[in-house]
């Protein structure tokens, strides 16, 4: 406890400007010392990729020189930079405090990504990883708005992410790919970058218009009966496309063009947790705390319920068919299978293992959950035992998950740690 408290304090005047700088520096570190240096003097074959997760569980005898690496890399850089840079970086957070919130949230936003792309772009795995959390936080952000901000549990999501995916690789394989299934391309490969954002707008509101099928029965349903017509609509959209044989079928569809690269997921993520953000702090995301805590006493004081339960279903649903978009697009390559069961459980698992109402706990859910599922590979299927048991103990200690029930306070997340 007292080295706890030493280091709390030690710690505490570093604001998160200097936290990002440290990053950086162990970023740097590794991009350019890691493999030629680092590495190979403490004997592992290359660069781990997770922080060393993989290489520990393959070769327990390899768990000393992993973390030294992690320590080298990784923990010295990050706290030796922050502590001693904490004057200067003050004065940067003080001085940030002074211009616009947005424009000081978009220059940590710039030196948030620059960290990421300089430590995904060591391998390629690492970037596909990255990219996938990614969709995962925006998928465990949307489904948060209808089973914790509005309290209903739907298990619909897998289906309005098909339905995104599908419109999504249809329209780029369409208009900008001689395909095989789809013929000559309709317009200049070119454009397709350019027209992406549209196509995903696109796959998105169909996937909001298909939320209808399930929105307009939780109007008469509720708790287990809600769950289980939503779940019916994710095994009807993934038995419809199991059959729809000009799409592929059950084979699937492939030669998605390359479009979701790092920054474009990155900006797409940052825009669905700024979107929703403000969808739940405004007049309709207290509408729908009203509708979750006591539907008829919300009625009684002129909130329209129905309109509401719309709303917040065609509202996550676009949101859910935006990250189904951008995950055929990382693959190029979807199939029924991929929008089953198993994607149900992981996305309940991200959004209640990381808490019910609340954006941050939702990205560390998704975050959690995802490098978890990652890093336990090696174990194959002791890692479907070890998650389901962090996930009970989980739940009964913080039956709402890690962090439920708290918005993100940027000027505070911001501000300077001399004041």
């Amino acid at each position: 406890m007292e080295i706890a408290r030493k280091f709390k304090n030690t710690f505490s005047m570093v604001p998160m400007f200097g936290w990002l700088s440290g990053a950086l520096a162990a970023v740097l570190v590794e991009y350019f010392l890691g493999y030629n240096y680092i590495s190979l003097v403490l004997g592992l074959p290359k660069i781990p990729v997770l922080f060393g997760t993989l290489i520990m569980l393959k070769t327990p005898i390899m768990i000393p020189s992993v973390l030294a690496y992690d320590l080298i890399v990784y923990i010295i850089p990050v706290l030796t930079v922050a502590k001693l840079t904490a004057p200067a970086t003050n004065k940067i957070a003080g001085s940030l405090e002074k211009i616009p919130i947005w424009l000081s949230t978009i220059i940590h936003l710039v030196l948030f990504y620059g960290i990421m792309h300089l430590w995904a772009g060591i391998n390629d795995y690492r970037l596909l990883v990255l990219k996938l959390t990614m969709v995962s936080i925006i998928l465990t952000i949307s489904i948060n708005v209808i089973n914790g901000y509005q309290g209903e549990f739907s298990c619909s999501h897998p289906g309005f992410m098909a339905v995104g995916a599908y419109v999504a690789s249809i329209l780029t394989l369409v208009l900008f790919v001689n395909d095989k299934m789809f013929g000559q391309a309709l317009l200049p490969a070119e454009l397709g970058p350019w027209l992406f954002p549209f196509i995903l707008i696109a796959g998105g509101a169909v996937a909001a218009l298909s939320s209808l099928i399930v929105a307009i029965p939780s109007f008469r349903t509720r708790g287990d009966y809600l769950a289980i017509i939503s779940l019916a609509f994710m095994f009807i959209v993934k038995s419809a496309i199991e059959n729809m044989n000009f799409i592929g079928g059950a084979r699937g569809m492939s030669s998605q063009p390359d479009y979701a690269s790092l920054p474009v997921i990155f900006c797409w993520t940052i825009l669905t947790i700024w979107i929703v953000h403000n969808f739940v702090t405004s007049i309709m995301g207290k509408a729908l705390n009203a509708v979750r805590d006591d539907e008829a006493a919300s009625e009684s004081m002129t909130v329209k319920t129905k309109k509401t339960k719309i709303i917040a279903f065609m509202f996550g649903a676009f949101w859910a068919g935006v990250a189904g978009g951008l995950f055929a697009h990382i693959l190029r390559f979807i199939n029924p299978g991929t929008f089953s069961i198993q994607r149900l459980a992981e996305i309940l698992a991200m959004v209640y293992f990381g808490g019910l109402n609340s954006i941050i706990g939702s990205i560390v859910g998704a975050v959690s959950i995802s490098l978890l599922g990652e890093a336990l590979r090696p174990l194959e299927l002791f890692k479907w035992i070890i998650i389901p048991l962090i996930l009970i103990f989980v739940m009964i200690y913080r039956p709402y998950g890690l962090i439920s029930f708290k918005e993100i306070n940027v000027k505070k997340l911001f501000r300077s740690k001399n004041k």
